[in-house]
């Protein structure tokens, strides 16, 4: 599963004040309406989005 996009809405949960069961459905249900998963399944959007991520943060990297 996406890491990069699971942390960036646990954040946002824990902003809206989501804990606990509350914060996960927010977390997983956002991904499931993404297309990134379906149920806990990653799917091939979710796999293309990581890659182009972890792309991108290492172009970042050697930028500096």
């Amino acid at each position: 599963m996406p890491e990069f996009l699971e942390k960036a809405l646990s954040k946002e949960a824990s902003k809206k004040g989501f804990t606990g069961k509350r914060a996960d459905r927010y977390v997983y249900g956002a991904m499931n309406n993404q297309g990134v998963m379906h149920g806990n399944k990653i799917t091939s959007k979710g796999r293309a989005m990581e890659r182009k991520h972890m792309r991108d943060s290492a172009k970042s990297s050697t930028k500096r």
